[in-house]
């Protein structure tokens, strides 16, 4: 037995290991069995899958209808949008431009392959021009983007055709500028076929509005003056030549960084009008406080201009901001019209005062004009009623030796007498200059000062009021 079991191993060397037990190989036949099954592996490209589906530029069959087998198959059109940039927002022209990313997606019945068969290919990239593509377009959309679209599709195993694109789309929106500058605006985005009905495409779209909020949150770069808030998807069924069409709108809520706006206008009309205020304290009696006034007004009708260029010429209501600057310029308007009034009133009563010095002063002149003038002769005043007494007596003549020495006091005596009348309308000069500078001299002046006193006042506190309400309906 011996020998024939040591004969059989001789026989069948290869068979040592069955004896052993154990019903592994070897190690080099494991690896020679995985290196053969590594070179009959099968290779395959994207040129093997296109040419199974006979997809070609050439073949029309792809590109000149709805890719359905059955004509009654409606050709669901899946539809996501994502705001990357909110590039400008012009009030004058109601325009609202952004950069958004598009996703669509939808079935194609002539695109399908077992990605077994090809090496577990399960999408290729193919032309744009190569598939049919839905022929959505936005309404409010004013200008095409230059920009060429994405040169590529991508079609799945399954029959599934995904489309990707950004592009920049410039379209209207209606601005409401009433609260401007603490405005909020919402532009929408409606997407919709030119010409499939809901019988023949339906578009559909994930309307989680907090998850697109989340995603355009998350990725968007650029907002400038505007703030993105959030965004809402709603869709709308709507009569399409009789029959019905789905839209999608996409609803972007931004609102405005207003501080730039505060500071550059709000601020300096409001120091404006604490000037106007202020020149309460300027006194009436010259004209500095009249030029004042009118410098401020000016400043404030500069202002208008400004704003003119800013908001948009039609709008349902007026906007709180310019019901702010005319309300502010109506009341510097009414102060300045106080001042001219107060101003009036105070030269009216200078007036008077003027007239009765004047008065007082030709009084006084024909006072003195009525009285004889009496000359100094030696210390005696001597009228000129004499001389035809010295002119009788003709023997003696008692004045023809001091002739001499009366005519010389009559010099001396008017000279006096003009001195006299030079003191005395200096006297009156200074006396009407004090009664200008005393403001209770006049009825009309303590008039003035009592309507400048009340007129501040009431201006102070409409000015506070206005100012309140205004910027609490800002806020509302």
């Amino acid at each position: 037995m011996m020998l024939a079991h040591s004969f059989l191993l001789l026989l069948l060397p290869d068979a040592a290991w069955l004896s052993s037990g154990s019903g592994d190989l070897p190690n080099e036949e494991t690896t020679f069995n995985q290196s053969f099954a590594e070179k009959t592996e099968r290779v395959c490209s994207y040129s093997e899958v296109l040419g199974f589906l006979n997809l070609t530029k050439d073949n029309n069959l792809f590109i000149m209808s709805r890719p359905v087998k059955d004509h009654k198959k409606v050709t669901n059109v899946f539809l996501e949008m994502v705001v990357y940039a909110i590039l400008d927002v012009r009030e004058i022209d109601q325009t609202f431009i952004s950069y958004v990313w598009i996703y669509m997606e939808w079935d194609n019945d002539y695109i399908s392959w077992n990605k077994e068969d090809f090496c577990g290919i399960s999408s290729v990239a193919v032309p744009i021009e190569a598939l049919w593509k839905p022929d959505l377009t936005i309404e409010e959309m004013t200008e095409k983007d230059k920009a060429p679209p994405s040169p590529l599709l991508k079609i799945h195993n399954e029959g599934k055709v995904e489309f990707r694109n950004n592009q920049v789309i410039i379209s209207t929106c209606k601005m409401h500028a009433y609260k401007f500058p603490f405005d909020l605006q919402s532009c929408s985005l409606t997407f919709k076929s030119v010409l499939h009905n809901d019988e023949e495409m339906m578009i559909q779209a994930d309307e989680n509005s907090t998850h697109a909020t989340l995603w355009s949150l998350e990725i968007i770069k650029t907002q400038f003056e505007w703030v993105f808030l959030n965004m809402f998807v709603s869709h709308k069924v709507a009569d399409f030549y009789g029959s019905n069409q789905t839209t999608i709108i996409y609803t972007v809520n931004m609102k405005r960084r207003s501080m730039l706006y505060c500071f550059n206008f709000l601020v300096p009309i409001i120091f404006l009008m604490i000037l106007d205020m202020a020149s309460f304290l300027i006194p009436d009696d010259g004209g500095e406080k009249l030029s004042f006034k009118v410098t401020v007004l000016l400043a404030v009708t500069v202002m208008q201009l400004l704003l003119n260029e800013i908001l948009p010429s039609s709008t349902d209501k007026i906007p709180l901001v310019v019901l702010f600057c005319i309300g502010i310029f109506g009341l510097m308007l009414l102060s300045l019209l106080e001042t001219i009034f107060v101003i009036y009133l105070r030269n009216k009563d200078l007036t008077a005062q003027d007239s009765e010095v004047n008065g007082d002063k030709n009084s006084d002149e024909e006072q003195n004009s009525e009285k004889p003038k009496a000359y100094l002769i030696n210390g005696l005043k001597v009228k000129k009623c004499c001389q035809p007494v010295c002119d009788k007596s003709s023997e003696e003549n008692p004045c023809s030796a001091k002739e001499e020495n009366a005519s010389q006091l009559m010099e001396m005596s008017f000279a006096v007498e003009k001195v006299s009348d030079e003191l005395e309308d200096m006297k009156k000069t200074i006396t009407l200059l004090g009664s200008k500078n005393d403001l209770k001299v006049g009825y009309w002046t303590r008039l003035s000062v009592k309507i400048s006193k009340g007129f501040g006042t009431c201006y102070i506190v409409v000015a506070s009021i206005f100012l309140l309400v205004i910027f609490c309906e800002w806020m509302s």
